[in-house]
């Protein structure tokens, strides 16, 4: 009998084991076993795209002129479309030729964009804990990754600069996203003009990642990194209307910045891809164009979701959870209660769901400075939040650690 060949991949090794995946696997175990467990574990939005995108989108797929190849850059209107976002949005302005792209969904982007720009050697700098794309985009691409602590109580910035100050070669790229996942650190622009300015001093190329652009609350609006003066000079910011517009399942985004980052994403697409369905591209030129209610309305239904979960864990009492509500995302980022801290983030997850029957996401799971936290995930109604709480609230009055 022939033996298989082994073969060996040496990214495929440098990419650790997908730590959620234990989790996410425990989940379903006990669902197939009968039982009802509430995912608050993957940032899955389980909002409908509004029906009079969905409506043209379907118009437009019925088309014969949209079954061709499209284009790779997105088509003309819609990079219009994108910039005239960035107008309305934060006053900037930009050439839909040669500074803004459409990609299929931000983390495609970002991780093609990686990959055209990053090789072996070159040391990119990522805060810790992270959105997993945001590390493992350089580990696909080759390249040297290095972690700056992100974690409440410390200055990004200071760490920033002592990261910068340690590492030898110096660093090529510096990736973030405000508002945060997980953490759902927000910022002003008063930090993405210190941002620029490290970055203009050390020769730093900057990627955004703004996939929470538009889901924001109580007052607080996210500035674009690209708001700050210079920024076009270093930056590349990606944008998604998976939250915001809950087209999640189309795969709609768009890169905008530094006309050389653009060519340079450009480039690798049209090598890789023919760009998003043209009949998606069409529906997503009328989400950005047309009544911007929905943006609104999801604002609302994530905020009401984050105080019923939050106000319900931290009512007085046994079982009592205080956690900080957040001013962005569609994520609580909570501390595990100080009696479960010895668990670990792991661990605690799964007697989530093994006695709460509530699964969320490990802190560890986004990095090593997100041990000690879960994310809860905001997406389902508040009548499963609500039931989420009373399941929490008796694991965390009743269990035996």
């Amino acid at each position: 009998m022939t033996q298989p060949i082994h073969h060996h991949f040496d990214k495929l090794n440098r990419l650790p084991p997908y730590i959620l995946a234990e989790v996410i696997e425990l989940m379903k175990s006990a669902r197939r076993a009968g039982e009802d467990i509430i995912d608050l574990g993957m940032g899955n939005p389980d909002l409908p795209t509004p029906p009079h995108v969905v409506e043209k989108i379907a118009e437009a797929a019925r088309n014969p002129r949209n079954h061709r190849y499209s284009a790779s850059r997105g088509i003309p209107n819609l990079r219009a479309a994108a910039t005239e976002w960035y107008q309305r949005n934060h006053a900037v302005e930009l050439d839909p030729e040669s500074e803004a792209i459409a990609v299929i969904g931000a983390k495609e982007g970002l991780s093609h964009f990686v990959l055209m720009t990053i090789g072996p050697g070159d040391v990119v700098l990522c805060g810790d804990p992270a959105y997993p794309i945001h590390q493992y985009s350089v580990i696909i691409a080759g390249g040297d990754l290095r972690h700056v602590p992100l974690e409440p109580d410390t200055d990004f910035i200071a760490n920033l600069e002592e990261a910068i100050a340690c590492t030898w070669p110096k660093p090529k790229m510096l990736i973030l996203s405000f508002p945060h996942n997980p953490t759902t650190t927000v910022v002003d622009l008063a930090f993405f003009e210190r941002i620029i300015a490290i970055a203009k001093e050390h020769d730093l190329m900057v990627l955004h990642d703004f996939a929470y652009a538009e889901v924001c609350y109580d007052g607080y609006k996210p500035p674009s990194i690209l708001e700050a003066p210079g920024a076009k000079d270093v930056a590349i910011e990606f944008l998604s209307l998976s939250k915001s517009h809950s087209m999640a399942g189309w795969r709609v985004g768009f890169a905008a910045g530094n006309r050389e980052m653009i060519h340079a994403l450009a480039r690798i697409k049209s090598y890789l891809d023919y760009g998003m369905p043209q009949a998606i591209q069409i529906g997503a030129i009328v989400a950005l164009r047309g009544p911007q209610d929905v943006v609104a309305e999801n604002q609302a239904t994530y905020r009401e979701r984050r105080d019923v979960l939050i106000d319900g864990l931290g009512v007085p009492g046994e079982g009592q959870w205080k956690i900080e509500k957040p001013l962005g995302t569609m994520f609580v980022w909570a501390p595990i209660p100080e009696p479960f801290q010895a668990l670990g983030s792991m661990e605690f997850a799964k007697r989530l769901i093994r006695e709460a029957k509530v699964a969320v996401s490990p802190g560890l799971g986004f990095g090593q400075h997100g041990e000690g936290y879960v994310r809860f995930a905001l997406v389902e109604n508040k009548h499963r939040i609500r039931q989420a709480v009373r399941g929490i609230r008796r694991f965390l009055r009743e269990a035996q650690i």
